[in-house]
């Protein structure tokens, strides 16, 4: 009897192609849908982008930076004011999404950056001309206290300055205290007096800041400088409210030696720590901290 033959079937190694086909194809549709549905707008896209990195104070991606304080302004100027507000309004924190102006070079809805003082705001005028009036009042406070002090001044024992919103008048200790004491020696007592006459007229607060160089103090009377430095400034604080001043303006403040103005390793930079500061603050301003 004959044996059959049998055909063995060839293993068909090019399977993989049809997925692999299939596959591709799909991703070409995915990619075709894709780029239909998404037709960018290049200039919006650029207008938001730089108006947004503007807001939060970023670089701005645009050739000229939008100002932050026309933010929405400017971009009502560039795209429909409808489309503006549909952008702001997507997610974006509260104070964007308010209305934007409906006509182009409306002055009355365009908000300024924070912390700019238009003079021509009501408001902002009443800030900057209370500010010009304090600055005044200071600068004749300083020519009242110089002149009633000429002559120290031109020694050099005294030194009046104005620093930003107060006046400064710095004493020499040596002139008005013996080394260790706190009461005023008696030729400081007119010293202090015509001082005190020269602040009587004024509101400010006034404060007194007493300083010592950082020699170890030996007294029975007083621990440390500090206790030194705090009691200076009290005497002095006393006799201007015993000439008038009104105690209500008064503050004391006691700092021993750690505020020098100069190192303490010679004679010199001692003698200029060892002082006396009366601060008369700008008009609305406490005299303490």
């Amino acid at each position: 009897m004959a044996r059959r033959r049998t055909h063995l079937e060839h293993e068909n190694h090019e399977a993989w192609a049809i997925p692999y086909g299939d596959l591709m194809t799909l991703l070409l549709a995915f990619f075709v849908v894709m780029y239909s549905i998404s037709s960018v707008n290049s200039g919006k896209y650029r207008v938001l982008s730089s108006a947004l990195n503007a807001e939060f104070r970023g670089t701005p991606l645009a050739p000229q930076p939008i100002p932050v304080g026309n933010l929405k302004q400017s971009i009502s100027e560039q795209m429909p004011i409808a489309e503006v507000n549909r952008m702001f309004s997507a997610g974006l924190p509260a104070h964007l999404r308010m209305p934007l102006p409906q006509a182009r070079g409306d002055v009355r809805t365009g908000e300024s950056s924070a912390g700019s003082a238009d003079p021509r705001d009501p408001a902002n005028a009443a800030l900057i001309e209370a500010e010009a009036a304090r600055q005044k009042e200071l600068a004749t406070v300083e020519a009242d206290v110089s002149g009633v002090l000429s002559n120290l001044i031109k020694n050099n024992l005294v030194h009046v300055s104005k620093q930003g919103d107060s006046v400064q008048v710095q004493i020499s200790a040596d002139i008005l205290f013996a080394s260790g004491i706190a009461d005023p020696a008696p030729a400081a007592i007119p010293v202090l007096q015509r001082l005190a006459d020269s602040l009587k007229p004024w509101p400010n607060a006034v404060r007194v800041e007493g300083h010592t160089d950082n020699v170890p103090i030996r007294s029975n009377v007083f621990h440390s400088n500090w206790e030194l430095s705090a009691a200076r400034a009290g005497s002095v604080v006393r006799l201007f409210s015993e000439r008038g001043v009104d105690p209500q303006r008064l503050a004391v403040v006691g700092y021993g030696q750690y505020r020098p103005l100069q190192a303490n390793d010679s004679d010199a930079g001692r003698n200029a720590n060892r002082r006396v500061v009366v601060i008369i603050m700008g008009r609305g301003q406490s005299g303490g901290y």
